[in-house]
């Protein structure tokens, strides 16, 4: 979601103070401004979970700037009532579709008539294995994994007719590195990356690119979920976890913004990306050169 944050919180772009904030002026790796504007998706239907806040809605709406008709899947109401009011003077449309993507036989009957799903919704638990509840692990498992194969089992059939499909999948770095305490998530993560390969072999003769995108920590909700778990974890506060824990093996010493996603997102929709697939995009900061 896209509640504001507290004027303290490591969170904060506007805070000036902060030497981890990207908008710091004394910060020399500011991320760049959304630039391109050759990728043109008029005429194509974008399907975007998660969208309501976050990395999601940062795609959908850089996906209706290329001119997609997207359609925004969340089961936060407001959130959606908010990203439509957000994309109205952009060139595509977004339509909101309120769903809870654990009702899997709803999720594949939504992927139907698609040429672009990005699958983006997720959820995280911090605990330990032994203190981890089966039915969260399996919680985490159902939302992060099998949902995005029973949307893809939905979504194909079209792209494939159409001779035209593309399919991102947001990872994770934990899709490629483990950290302790996240069991359900790093395992769903590692499960999506070999279904995205996976997806990529199949589709390849039918026009259909699969590839993943691999992000670090990203200034979202989920992110901020984190901090407060791991400084309860390990006693101590949310902005030492930020900068001693999340961004320890991170090179580039700031939080990834949703919108820098979002251009990785289109990119691989784009048609100089059509000899893309099977791959893993990794936007980690140089977290895996070590």
């Amino acid at each position: 979601m896209t509640e504001p944050h507290s004027p303290n919180s490591p969170l904060n772009p506007s805070n000036p103070s902060d030497p981890l904030n990207p908008l710091n002026s004394l910060n020399p790796l500011n991320p760049p401004a959304p630039a391109d504007s050759s990728i043109d998706l008029r005429g194509r239907t974008a399907l975007v979970t998660g969208a309501a806040g976050g990395i999601g809605a940062a795609c959908a709406l850089r996906l209706a700037a290329a001119g997609a008709r997207v359609r925004a899947v969340d089961r936060d109401a407001p959130g959606l009532d908010a990203l439509r009011a957000r994309a109205e003077h952009l060139s595509g449309v977004v339509e909101a579709v309120l769903l809870d993507l654990t009702d899997l036989d709803a999720a594949e009957q939504a992927g139907a008539g698609t040429d672009i799903l990005v699958n983006n919704a997720g959820t995280q638990l911090v605990r330990p294995i032994q203190d981890f509840p089966p039915e969260e692990f399996r919680a985490v498992l159902t939302l992060l994994l099998e949902a995005p194969f029973r949307l893809l089992r939905g979504a194909l059939p079209h792209m494939y007719e159409r001779g035209w499909g593309r399919v991102v999948n947001i990872s994770s770095v934990h899709g490629l590195r483990a950290s302790a305490y996240k069991s359900a998530y790093v395992a769903a993560k590692h499960g999506l990356e070999g279904l995205s390969k996976v997806t990529a072999l199949e589709g390849a003769p039918h026009g259909v690119t699969s590839n993943c995108v691999s992000p670090g920590y990203v200034r979202t909700p989920l992110v901020e979920k984190q901090l407060a778990d791991q400084a309860a974890l390990h006693g101590i506060s949310a902005e030492s976890v930020l900068a001693e824990i999340l961004l320890a093996d991170s090179v580039v010493k700031r939080l990834i913004e949703p919108g820098e996603v979002a251009e990785a997102v289109v990119y691989l929709c784009g048609p100089h990306a059509s000899f893309i697939t099977g791959s893993t995009l990794t936007m980690d900061g140089g977290w895996t050169a070590h």
